[in-house]
């Protein structure tokens, strides 16, 4: 039997340290017990200067959903080319909290603001990214052009 989990501020405060301290600038936490458990369930950190590099998940099954808890978070949908079509600001407490994107939409967020946390939902098992689901207009996490595209995207809210 497992151990029941309470999300607090103890929790939410060593998961934004994490995110601080880590070479990504975000932290995850899994409130699923095993990746081939049927439905992925998480918790996420993520600071301002954080990338996620613009993505789609193509199972019909993984269509993904977000609630911003604390902060606020951008984020934006992409057409095949690479345009933005649509881009909206999350904000816990706000008029818009969260999102529902189904499979085969290109998608991404940026960090708002300092000690932003969201949970994240999607179909299991999990499974990592294929070439296929990395937008390949946006360029990829780590490289030189990632900050000033990162910057690009924030600028747009």
């Amino acid at each position: 039997m497992s151990e029941t989990r309470f999300i607090d501020a103890p929790l939410i405060a060593d998961l934004l340290q994490q995110a601080e301290a880590a070479p990504r600038r975000r932290a995850h936490l899994n409130l699923h017990a095993r990746l081939d458990d049927p439905a992925q369930r998480l918790l996420v950190a993520i600071c301002p200067d954080s990338y996620v590099r613009p993505h789609c998940h193509l199972a019909p099954t993984k269509a993904e959903t977000l609630w911003v808890l604390q902060g606020a978070l951008g984020v934006l949908v992409f057409d095949e080319a690479g345009q933005i079509s649509d881009a909206r600001r999350m904000e816990a407490g706000g008029a818009c909290w969260g999102y529902d994107v189904p499979p085969g939409v290109w998608h991404s967020i940026v960090c708002l603001s300092p000690g932003t946390v969201f949970a994240e939902a999607k179909a299991g098992p999990y499974t990592p990214l294929v070439a296929a689901e990395w937008a390949p207009w946006a360029p990829e996490e780590g490289s030189p052009e990632a900050p000033a595209y990162r910057a690009a995207l924030q600028a747009r809210f």
